[in-house]
């Protein structure tokens, strides 16, 4: 999902027309204050597989002043923003981009490059949550649990983990079912690939 925050509605249409053009479900916004309110109200502040389109100069709320209010939530990981401007200067787009952007265009823009780059930021969206899936679900394991796992992916069988952990064989099993089942894997090699 691409969200598309400028004041000017014709830049939101022509935006919202060419990012439907690349199969990219778009959602345009008058404002900052009026992005702001439907994330609250939808409570997706947890999102991922999702980018913003920030104009800098709107006047309710200024793209920057939004870009903060986000980064002070701490979702900028997960939804990055690329920036619009038509009154741009490098220093700020250098400051945007050493803050979290993503990127930052000045109007006009070119709309393949612009598209390529929201493509891009959606899939680092969705990696970026794949992650963060992976880190919540290794947070669930015991330390028990843990100390198996990294036995698991160094490729050692039941018995020598049962041997090395002082624990019997059966024990073993039942902590490598619980890692599968809460790392949602059928195999080690699935878990290695999934930790790699």
């Amino acid at each position: 999902m691409l969200h598309i925050v400028d004041d000017e509605e014709i830049i939101r249409d022509s935006l919202t027309w060419l990012a439907q053009s690349r199969a990219i479900a778009a959602t345009a916004y008058a404002g900052g204050a009026e992005f702001l309110a439907a994330m609250e109200q939808a409570g997706e502040f947890d999102a991922q597989g999702e980018c913003i389109l920030l104009d800098v100069r709107m006047p309710d709320l200024s793209g920057v002043a939004l870009f903060d209010a986000l980064k002070n939530r701490g979702i900028m990981r997960r939804r990055p923003v690329i920036f619009l401007t038509g009154h741009g200067d490098v220093p700020m787009a250098v400051d945007m981009l050493k803050n979290g952007a993503f990127d930052f265009f000045e109007k006009p823009f070119n709309d393949n490059q612009l598209m390529d780059r929201v493509l891009e930021a959606l899939q680092a969206s969705r990696a970026t949550g794949e992650q963060d899936a992976v880190r919540i679900r290794l947070e669930g394991l015991s330390s028990r649990e843990r100390e198996v796992l990294d036995l698991i992916l160094v490729g050692k069988m039941n018995k020598v983990i049962a041997d090395e952990l002082g624990i019997s064989m059966r024990t073993v099993e039942v902590h490598r079912a619980h890692i599968f089942d809460k790392m949602n894997v059928k195999t080690a090699v699935e878990l290695a690939r999934l930790l790699k």
